[in-house]
């Protein structure tokens, strides 16, 4: 794996326009149409809270939504690239190329460090994003936030009118 270890620069040191390089500019520049022209169609978002993935570029799109006014402060703090097998347990998935974006962020004042983990698909595309935060106090932190926003977006019911076994 090679490292940047540019700070809070959407595009680092340098940097090409990659799919990664593009996700971090859209990201920082809380533009949702450029982070659709980069999802696939059957994007799918692992949670850190949620069992279940968000699955297809609408619910993919809707999250990023709720993430992009939640966080506070958010700011990617690094790059690496490599490659990951992909899929929800990597059986008969090929390996493939992949970036992992090192970031920080406030949430409720809770400070939260994570990583969001993407797989990159033929044509410079997202087909997969994993995240993954620390401490255990984040992590219920924007699980409590998220579905909040979810909820007043109406993405998703009031907890009351969900069925048993959702997440």
């Amino acid at each position: 794996m090679s490292a940047d270890t540019s700070t809070d620069t959407a595009t680092g040191p340098d940097r090409g326009t990659s799919a990664a390089d593009r996700f971090r500019a859209a990201v920082a520049a809380q533009d949702l149409a450029a982070l659709d022209a980069l999802f696939t169609e059957d994007v799918r978002l692992n949670s850190p809270v949620k069992s279940k993935p968000f699955e297809g570029k609408a619910a993919v799109l809707a999250l990023f939504r709720v993430l992009l006014r939640t966080f506070e402060g958010f700011h990617y703090v690094g790059h690496f690239e490599g490659s990951v097998v992909s899929g929800a347990d990597g059986a008969g998935a090929a390996e493939g190329p992949a970036a992992v974006l090192p970031f920080r962020t406030v949430v409720n004042g809770r400070q939260v460090h994570g990583i969001d983990m993407l797989h990159l698909a033929p044509g410079d595309l997202i087909d997969e994003i994993t995240v993954m935060i620390r401490p255990q106090t984040a992590v219920i932190a924007v699980g409590e936030a998220v579905l909040a926003g979810l909820i007043a977006d109406g993405v998703v019911p009031p907890p009351a009118a969900q069925s048993p076994g959702l997440g």
